[in-house]
C-alpha cells in the first residue's frame, strides 16, 4: 500500500553529529514515495550541491506536516534564489565528512590522528568563508543568514596550519622539540649509511653482489652479503634473500650507530605524539563550536543546492497550509520531464474547499498519468522544503496521508492479480482516508468488467468525496463522467488531443470531459475499415451522440481561436501600417481615417463571423441535447453548452463594444445629439444611467438604477465608454441571449445592486441558464454584500463562488442553478 502516513518532524534524524535535524517520513511511507518516483526528483536536486554532504543531506529529506518548518525553509530557498536571480550568489563550500573525527573529540585522552586534524582545518577554513559570505548577503538574505554559526578562534586555524601540511604530515613548524628531534634523526641516520657503504666498498666481489646496496631490514640498516663468502664481516643475521644465496646482515661494528638511530626516532615519535596531543586538546575544547561550523558548511551547501534547483527550473515559492485548503498549481511541471530534452506542457489547476475529486479522462499517452505524479511531487516536495516547478499563486495544501495507486500492481508471488491489487489498495484508502489525504488513483475501476469497475469506482470516489479527501483519479470509463452531474464536489477534467493528427496537445482543460479515440487511434494504425464500422455501430447511441457532440464543440473552439488570430494579426498589420504612415507629412490626415476605418470593418467582420460560428455550434448543442435528453453523460453536455455560451457571450460583447465605439466617435454637435438606445449617459443631477428610447418628441427615456425617466436631450451628456455597462433591460432577457449569462452591477447602489441582482436571478432560471455571472467589483463591498445576501437566500441556487483570479477573482459572484 502506497501511504504516507502521520508525517510529522518527531521521526527526524540527524544527517551530521550535533547538526540541524531533518524532518524524515518514517520507513513504511516510502511505497508512496517510489511510485512518484520521489528519490529520483531528490537526486536532480543533490546534484547541485557542491559536496558530499551537502548531497546527503538533500537525498535525506522527506515531507512533513509542521508548516511552520516548511514555511521556514521555503521561505529560505526563495531568498537564495532570488539571489541567483540577480545574477548574485551565495558560497557554497565542500568540507570533508568528519564525522569519526568528532566522535573521536568526545573521547578524553584520545589523540587525534595527522589526516584527521588537516580535515578538521580544511573544515574550518571553509566554514570562515562561507560565514563571511553569508554576512555578505544577510540583508537581502536575512533568513538564510540566520544560519551562521559561531567559530573558534582563528588562532587555532592558525596553529593548525603551522603545524600541518594538506596530506596531514606534521611539519618541523610545529615545535622545537620536534625540529630538533628530527635533525638529529637525520644526522644519525647520515653517520650509519656512511659506515655501512664504506664496509660494502670493502668487501670483495666475491663477497657481496655486484649491485648490491644499503636497504633495511626489520626497521634496521643492513648490507647483502654472499652465503658462501669467507670474508663476510661478523654481524646479525636479519634477513635472507628468495634464493637463500644472499644474506643481510648488520655488522657488529654499526650496532651502536643503528641504536643511536633509533634512540633519535623514538624521540621524534614522542614529540610527534606530544605535538598532536596538543592540537587535539585545542580542537576538544571548541568541539560544541567545530559541530556548528560543520552544520553550517553542510546546510549551506544544502540550501545553495535547493535554491539553484528552483532557479532551474523556473520554480516559484508555493503558499504552504494545512489540508483541508485550496489546491492551486499554476503553471505546474513533472520535475523529471524537466530533466529530458522535450519541451514540457505546464498545466493550471485548482481545486478549491467544495471541489473535492478531480475525474481526469482523454486518450492514451495523453498526460494524465504525467499530471497525477507532478501534482503528487508538487505537495511532497513542498513538505520537503523544495520548491517545486510551478508558478507564482500556487496554493499547496499539506497533507498528513497520500495514497498513489499508479501503475499495475500484479504480484505473481502474492497471488494478487492486477484487479485485486486494486481493489486491495482501495480497501486501505476507504479505511483510513479523511480531509487530510490526498488520493491518487490512476484508471480506477479498470482490470474488471466495465459495468462492475465503474459501480465500484463511482462508490469509492462519492464516499471519498463525502469525507473531503482530495482525490485526483484517471479513468476510460464513460460512465463515470457522469458522476459530476449529480454528487457535489465531483469535477471532470481532461486532457486535450488534436483530432486531426491524432496526438496529445497535453492541454489540461478543467470542466469537461475528455474524448478517448479509441476507435480513431486504431483506424490510424492501420486496423481494417469493416472490423471499425462493426465496432462503431456497436457504440451505445448516448456515448455516440456524446461524442459527435463534445467533437463539434472542439471544431467550434478552434474555428473561434482561428478567427481570433487572424482578427489579431489584422490589427498588428494594421498598426504597423499606421506607424509607417505616421512619417508622412502629405494626405496624414485622410490616410489615418481610412486606416481606422479599415481596421473597424476587419475587427467588425471579424467578431461578426466568431459570433456567427459559436451561434451555430449552440444551436447544434441544443439540438444534440435534446436528442440526447437524459443520457448518462447529460452532465458533461450541459457544460459544453456553458462553454459555447460564453464564447458567444465574449463575442458579442467585443462586436457590442466595437459598434458602439463606432456610435461614439461617429458623434457631432452638441451633448443633445445624436444618443441612440442603449448610449450610458450622464444626467444633470450627477448619477449615470441609459437611454432606453428616443421619443418623437426629442426626448429621451433613461433608466438609472431602478428609476425610470423621461428628460430632455440638454439634461444630459455622454458617459465614459469605460465606466459603461451593459444594456440592464427592464424585463427578463430572453433565453437565446448571450447576455443573459452576466449582469454588472457596478455603479450602483446598494438597493439598485439588489433589485437587479434579483431579476436577474429570475430571468436566468426562466432562461434555463446554467449560471449566472455578477459582476459586482470591489469597491468598498456594499453592493458585493447585497449580491452574496440574495442568492444566499435563492433555494434554485445550488451553489455560488468568487470567480478565479483571471475571470475578476472577488469583484465577480458566479452562481449555478440547481439542474
Amino acid at each position: 500500500m502506497s501511504q504516507v502516513d502521520s508525517l510529522s518532524p518527531d521521526g527526524v534524524q540527524a544527517q551530521i553529529q550535533g547538526g540541524t535535524p531533518l524532518p524524515l517520513p518514517p520507513e513504511h511511507s516510502r511505497d508512496a514515495l517510489d511510485t512518484l518516483e520521489f528519490d529520483s526528483v531528490l537526486q536532480l536536486v543533490a546534484a547541485h550541491a557542491v559536496g558530499p554532504l551537502g548531497a546527503a543531506r538533500v537525498l535525506g529529506r522527506g515531507p512533513t506536516t509542521d508548516i511552520q518548518w516548511i514555511s521556514a525553509e521555503l521561505a529560505r530557498v526563495a531568498e537564495v534564489a532570488a539571489l541567483f536571480r540577480r545574477a548574485d550568489s551565495l558560497l557554497a563550500e565542500p568540507i570533508p565528512d568528519v564525522t569519526r573525527a568528532l566522535a573521536r573529540l568526545r573521547i578524553e585522552g584520545s589523540v587525534l590522528e595527522g589526516v584527521e586534524l588537516a580535515s578538521l582545518h580544511r573544515v574550518l577554513g571553509a566554514a570562515r568563508s562561507v560565514s563571511l559570505d553569508l554576512r555578505r548577503v544577510a540583508e537581502l538574505a536575512p533568513r538564510a543568514a540566520q544560519l551562521i554559526h559561531p567559530l573558534p578562534d582563528k588562532a587555532i586555524e592558525r596553529r593548525l596550519e603551522q603545524s600541518l601540511d594538506s596530506d596531514g604530515s606534521l611539519l618541523d613548524s610545529a615545535s622545537p622539540g620536534l625540529a630538533a628531534a628530527r635533525r638529529e634523526v637525520q644526522a644519525a641516520r647520515q653517520r650509519l649509511l656512511r659506515r655501512l657503504e664504506s664496509l660494502l666498498r670493502g668487501l670483495g666481489p666475491s663477497a657481496a653482489p655486484a649491485d648490491a646496496s644499503v636497504t633495511v631490514r626489520g626497521n634496521r640498516y643492513v648490507i647483502p652479503v654472499r652465503r658462501d663468502s669467507r670474508s663476510r664481516p661478523p654481524g646479525i643475521i636479519h634477513d635472507e634473500s628468495g634464493s637463500a644465496g644472499t644474506l643481510f646482515i648488520e655488522p657488529s661494528e654499526t650496532i651502536e650507530l643503528g641504536n643511536a638511530l633509533r634512540e633519535a626516532e623514538v624521540e621524534e615519535e614522542r614529540e610527534t605524539l606530544r605535538v598532536l596531543r596538543e592540537l587535539t586538546g585545542l580542537l576538544r575544547l571548541e568541539l560544541p563550536v567545530i559541530r556548528g561550523a560543520v552544520e553550517m558548511c553542510v546546510a549551506v551547501d544544502d540550501l545553495v543546492a535547493r535554491a539553484r534547483y528552483a532557479v532551474a527550473v523556473s520554480g516559484e515559492m508555493p503558499q504552504v497550509e494545512p489540508a483541508p485548503a485550496t489546491l492551486r498549481i499554476v503553471n505546474g511541471r513533472h520535475p523529471l520531464l524537466l530533466s529530458g530534452v522535450q519541451s514540457v506542457v505546464p498545466f493550471d489547476l485548482e481545486l478549491d474547499q467544495e471541489e473535492r475529486t478531480l475525474l481526469i479522462s482523454g486518450p492514451n499517452t495523453g498526460g494524465k498519468t504525467v499530471l497525477l505524479k507532478a501534482v503528487g511531487l508538487a505537495t511532497a516536495l513542498a513538505g520537503s522544503g523544495v520548491i517545486p516547478p510551478v508558478g507564482v499563486g500556487t496554493r499547496l495544501p499539506i497533507f498528513r496521508q497520500l495514497y498513489a495507486d499508479i501503475g499495475d500492481r500484479q504480484s505473481i508471488a502474492a497471488s494478487l492479480s492486477t484487479f485485486s491489487a486494486h481493489v486491495r489498495m482501495l480497501r486501505g484508502v476507504l479505511e483510513t482516508a479523511d480531509d487530510h489525504t490526498l488520493v491518487l488513483l490512476d484508471e480506477v475501476g479498470s482490470g474488471t468488467d466495465p459495468v462492475e469497475g465503474a459501480a465500484l469506482a463511482a462508490a469509492t470516489l462519492v464516499s471519498l468525496t463525502r469525507r473531503g479527501t482530495v482525490t485526483l483519479a484517471t479513468t476510460h470509463l464513460g460512465a463515470l463522467k457522469e458522476l459530476a452531474s449529480h454528487e457535489p464536489g465531483v469535477v471532470n477534467a481532461s486532457l486535450q488531443f488534436d483530432a486531426a493528427t491524432l496526438t496529445p496537445t497535453y492541454r489540461f482543460l478543467k470542466g469537461v470531459p475528455g474524448r478517448s479515440y479509441g476507435l480513431s487511434i486504431a483506424r490510424r494504425l492501420g486496423v481494417a475499415g469493416d472490423i471499425l464500422d462493426d465496432a462503431e455501430a456497436r457504440v451505445p447511441d448516448a456515448e455516440r451522440r456524446l461524442d459527435a457532440l463534445l467533437a463539434a464543440v472542439e471544431e467550434r473552439e478552434h474555428q473561434l481561436q482561428a478567427e481570433q488570430a487572424t482578427a489579431a494579426e489584422r490589427t498588428v498589420e494594421l498598426d504597423s501600417l499606421a506607424a509607417r504612415l505616421g512619417v508622412q507629412e502629405a494626405s496624414q490626415a485622410a490616410r489615418e481615417g481610412e486606416l481606422k476605418r479599415r481596421e473597424k470593418d476587419a475587427e467588425r467582420e471579424g467578431r461578426r463571423q466568431a459570433r456567427a460560428y459559436l451561434m451555430e455550434a449552440r444551436q447544434r448543442v441544443e439540438e444534440a441535447l435534446g436528442a440526447a435528453r437524459g443520457a448518462a453523460d447529460d452532465a458533461a453536455a450541459r457544460e459544453a453548452r456553458r462553454l459555447v455560451e460564453e464564447g458567444v457571450k465574449k463575442a458579442g460583447e467585443a462586436l457590442e463594444k466595437t459598434e458602439r465605439t463606432e456610435n461614439a466617435d461617429g458623434r457631432t454637435g452638441g451633448p443633445a445629439a445624436g444618443f441612440t438606445p442603449g448610449d450610458r449617459v450622464r444626467l444633470s443631477s450627477g448619477p449615470t444611467g441609459q437611454v432606453l428610447e428616443v421619443r418623437s418628441d426629442g426626448k429621451l427615456v433613461v433608466v438609472a438604477g431602478a428609476l425610470r425617466m423621461v428628460v430632455e436631450p440638454d439634461a444630459v451628456s455622454p458617459a465614459s465608454l469605460s465606466a459603461r455597462p451593459p444594456v440592464r433591460p427592464s424585463s427578463p432577457p430572453s433565453p437565446s441571449s448571450p447576455s443573459s449569462l452576466e449582469i454588472d452591477l457596478r455603479g450602483m447602489t446598494g438597493d439598485e445592486a439588489e433589485v437587479a441582482t434579483v431579476a436577474a436571478v429570475d430571468a436566468a432560471v426562466l432562461a434555463e441558464q446554467p449560471f449566472l455571472r455578477i459582476i459586482h467589483g470591489m469597491g468598498t463591498g456594499v453592493v458585493r454584500e447585497r449580491v452574496q445576501r440574495v442568492v444566499a437566500r435563492d433555494r434554485r441556487i445550488s451553489r455560488y463562488s468568487f470567480a478565479t483570479r483571471n475571470q475578476g477573482g472577488t469583484g465577480v459572484t458566479i452562481v449555478e442553478f440547481s439542474a
